[in-house]
């Protein structure tokens, strides 16, 4: 008795062109329908991988890690100058998801820039900001402000170190005028000092020293006094 192979049963026409179509493993450059290339890596129709991705509209391009179609590891993401072919490297560091985030180094312009961390695009955790004007902030952040313990070095000398909430100056925090060799160590209110100690910390070899000394104050309990005028101020706020 002869035997009989069982027979294969075949695929759809269209469904093993669709199979055919899925882009999966190391591809040549790709063209979507906008114009945008990418040459990389493929998982079951997806970007992951290491992948190049230029984006025709902005003339962007980003170099790096992808995941299930979007950005994520490490990458560089640059834009290109107008007028010309060059291009200026905007962002380089961790992604998640499609956006900055964990550790990396965001170039505003060639003097304003931010290294550090990053939580959904946004400036958050620990990070270095060297501003346009000169100015530094080392410390941390959250949605793009200095929020928690941070130190900034202003262009003339000047410095403060403390506590900082939405963008400014809250808390404890102390501030060295560099010009007048003063150091200023208190309790400050949206950007305001409200109570503190003003010492000499320098004056003999500060550029503009005060003229006058500071008088001497005849209190029983300093501390306490200015431990009051604190709690005076927390409890308005």
């Amino acid at each position: 008795m002869p035997l009989l192979k069982p027979l294969k049963k075949s695929l759809p026409t269209s469904v093993q062109k669709d199979i055919k179509s899925q882009k999966c493993g190391l591809r040549h450059t790709v063209y979507s329908i906008s114009g945008n290339e990418y040459t990389g890596e493929w998982l079951e129709n997806k970007k992951h991988g290491k992948g190049f991705q230029v984006w025709k509209k902005t003339g962007a391009v980003y170099d790096g890690e992808w995941k299930s179609g979007k950005r994520d590891g490490y990458g560089t993401y640059s834009v290109q100058i107008p007028g010309s072919k060059e291009y200026t490297r905007k962002y380089s560091g961790e992604w998640k998801n499609g956006k900055k985030h964990g550790y990396g180094t965001y170039f505003y312009n060639s003097s304003t820039v931010y290294e550090g961390e990053w939580n959904e695009d946004q400036r958050s955790g620990w990070g270095r900001m060297y501003y346009e004007n000169g100015d530094i902030y080392e410390g941390e952040w959250m949605k793009h402000k200095n929020h928690g313990q941070g130190i900034i070095r202003l262009s003339n000398g000047n410095w403060y170190e403390g506590s900082w909430r939405d963008g400014k100056k809250n808390g404890d925090g102390k501030f060295y005028y560099a010009a007048k060799g003063l150091l200023y160590e208190g309790f400050w209110v949206d950007g305001v000092a409200k109570c503190g100690t003003l010492v000499d910390v320098g004056r003999d070899k500060a550029p503009e020293p005060p003229k006058h000394q500071f008088p001497k104050l005849n209190l029983l309990d300093m501390e306490l006094v200015l431990q009051e005028a604190k709690s005076a101020y927390q409890a308005y706020r």
